[in-house]
């Protein structure tokens, strides 16, 4: 595999900087493991915080792995179960990583924090945090407003100017090698995947959601709040979540209070996503959805991303010439 090697790489060990989005539900010991055997950072994702699912994930990886939580769910007793478990990092996103970072820095664990702004990231350098991902409004899952090419390269100029040391990594809408090399050049130290992951074979998503996902172009994707309702999930209002397009978002687009009301219509929205049936569901992607194009094992995607990135890079001087002005 081509080699990228950068600071995030030198603070894990890694042989590509290439980081697994912990995405709730998806991101599995498994895949996990599947990343960091290939030469990533592979992150379990702990979501709203069960610790028995987390013990069990975390068990079922066969490589060092790390596990990430939703901050605004998480409880100190989850957290502290999870330090137990000697994860090679863990990741906090969606709320203030302050009070949780003593028990991280305690238990010798490298705190990653993802922020969507400014405001976060400063939060974040609070913390304590050894890594920060800035994660632009097109990922899939829950974020903000802020776009990934203006948000990271500002992320980058406060970390040179007031916490040097800290490294930053890229997320929201990369899903190849072009996108792991804008990442690079605009000041990020490695890039984090999540819906290029999320159509890994080893990911746990049901292989209907999936195929509807490769069929579909950037275009098909929308913001809101009815997977939070059909889970009764309280979300702060700052966030919204990227989805596929279905006839279950055509059907309650801007009635989110309703679906909250009706349980027959939840537990459908539940029984689709793990079934499978798209049009029922909702698909949790991000813009990036119209790179994808098939799905294949997780060593073979992070090989293909960075040997792409690795290309582009080194034909980049060459590119640059090419295209400057005559004299």
């Amino acid at each position: 595999m081509a080699v990228i090697r950068s600071r995030l790489s030198d603070l894990f060990g890694l042989d590509a900087p290439v980081v697994l989005a912990p995405m709730a539900g998806v991101s599995g010991g498994a895949l996990a493991a599947a990343v960091s055997r290939a030469g990533g950072l592979g992150l379990v994702g702990g979501g709203y915080g069960d610790p028995d699912v987390v013990a069990r994930e975390m068990a079922l990886a066969d490589a060092p792995v790390g596990v990430g939580f939703i901050t605004w769910s998480l409880t100190p007793e989850t957290l502290d179960r999870a330090l137990d478990l000697r994860p090679r990092a863990l990741l906090l996103s969606f709320g203030d990583p302050v009070p949780f970072a003593d028990a991280i820095h305690a238990a010798d664990v490298p705190l990653i924090c993802q922020v969507q702004g400014v405001a976060h990231a400063r939060r974040a350098i609070a913390a304590g945090a050894a890594v920060l991902v800035a994660q632009g409004g097109e990922a899939g899952g829950h974020g903000a407003a802020r776009g990934t090419m203006a948000l990271v390269p500002e992320i980058a100029d406060l970390l040179a100017a007031e916490a040097p040391d800290v490294v930053l990594v890229a997320a929201g809408g990369i899903a190849d090698g072009r996108g792991m090399a804008a990442a690079l050049m605009l000041g990020a130290d490695g890039v984090m995947l999540g819906s290029r992951f999320w159509a890994a074979s080893e990911a746990l998503v049901a292989p209907g959601l999936v195929d509807a996902a490769l069929a579909a172009d950037g275009d098909c994707t929308v913001k809101g709040d009815l997977p939070d309702a059909a889970r009764g999930l309280n979300w702060p209002g700052a966030y919204a979540i990227r989805t596929l397009r279905t006839a279950f978002t055509d059907r309650w687009d801007g009635r989110g209070a309703a679906l909250r009301d009706d349980a027959d219509a939840r537990a459908g929205w539940v029984r689709a996503m793990q079934s499978g049936d798209a049009e029922a569901a909702s698909p949790v992607v991000g813009e990036a959805v119209g790179l994808i194009g098939d799905r294949l094992p997780a060593a073979d995607i992070l090989a293909r991303v960075v040997a792409e990135a690795e290309d582009l890079l080194r034909d980049a001087p060459r590119r640059s010439e090419t295209c400057s002005a005559p004299s």
